[in-house]
């Protein structure tokens, strides 16, 4: 049973992941996103690790998708723009490395041999343990740790500038009564 409920799962995973990168509108590729965080979860919750499945959904299903809706609807990128593409190089060389890097993926798992333990050893009863996480985040993963956070808030931060610099442009008429 848990077999075919990770296939599922994985395949909603699959299905969040690849309609957020093909759709138009930002407020529906946010929302696949939000699908393929939940399967993600669920797929954490098979593995036997309901402090990640309960991360996952608080901190990325609830406060980084109320950060993205918040910067997709300050924006107002949820328009939906007939521009034509201005780089238009862009588009096959991404494609080419989705291809390169989905091929190393490939290799890198028929290599190990599916379904063999991870390198370094066995797998450890430890896997989502929070005191194991917490210890490795505070102390081995520190930097990107602190890197990731800064990183969101000078992204938030530039999307509060663009969003009042786009304000202050606007022709403000005279107050009335003079």
């Amino acid at each position: 049973m848990d077999f075919i409920l990770f296939f599922i799962t994985a395949a909603l995973a699959l299905f969040g992941a690849g309609a957020m990168l093909l759709a138009r509108n930002a407020v529906h590729s946010a929302l696949f996103l939000l699908l393929n965080f939940g399967a993600i979860a669920v797929l954490f919750l098979l593995l036997q690790s309901p402090f990640l499945f309960t991360i996952q959904l608080t901190v990325y299903a609830g406060a980084i998708m109320v950060l993205f809706l918040f910067v997709v609807m300050l924006l107002g990128a949820e328009k939906i723009e007939d521009a034509t593409d201005r780089i238009a190089w862009q588009r096959p060389v991404s494609m080419l490395l989705g291809v390169a890097l989905l091929t190393m993926a490939v290799v890198a798992t028929f290599r190990n041999g599916l379904g063999s333990a991870p390198p370094g050893g066995e797998a450890t009863l430890t896997f989502g343990d929070p005191a194991t996480l917490g210890a490795l985040l505070f102390t081995r993963y520190l930097l990107p740790f602190e890197l990731t956070g800064l990183i969101l808030l000078i992204a938030v931060i530039g999307v509060v500038v663009l969003n009042q610099r786009g304000r202050h442009t606007a022709v403000v008429p005279p107050p009335a009564g003079d």
